[in-house]
C-alpha cells in the first residue's frame, strides 16, 4: 500500500514539473502577445519596428498597463480605528 501512494504521488509532483523548454515557449507566447497588442501604438508613435526603442516601447507599455490593473486595490480609501479596553488595544483598518 505504502509503494502505491508513493508511486502516486511520484507521478503526480512530476506531471507537475515545467521543465525549462515549457517555460521559454510560455514567455515567447506571452511576447507575441505583447507585440501583437502594443506594437501598433508603438508603431503609431514613430518607433521603428524590431529597434530597441520599439521594443523598450512595448515593454514600457506593458508595464504602465500592469501596473493600472494590479494597482487598482492599493487607491481604495482606508481609515484606521484602534479602541482600548483593559489595557489591551485593537485596531482596525478599513
Amino acid at each position: 500500500m505504502r509503494l502505491w501512494i508513493i508511486i502516486l504521488l511520484t507521478t503526480f509532483f512530476t506531471g507537475c514539473a515545467t521543465t525549462p523548454a515549457e517555460r521559454a515557449a510560455k514567455v515567447e507566447r506571452e511576447v507575441e502577445q505583447m507585440i501583437q497588442v502594443y506594437g501598433p501604438a508603438c508603431n503609431k508613435l514613430g518607433y521603428d519596428p524590431a529597434s530597441d526603442a520599439w521594443r523598450s516601447c512595448i515593454l514600457q507599455l506593458a508595464a504602465q498597463d500592469d501596473y493600472k490593473r494590479f494597482s487598482q486595490y492599493n487607491n481604495m480609501p482606508r481609515h484606521t480605528h484602534c479602541y482600548a479596553h483593559k489595557g489591551f488595544y485593537n485596531c482596525v483598518t478599513l
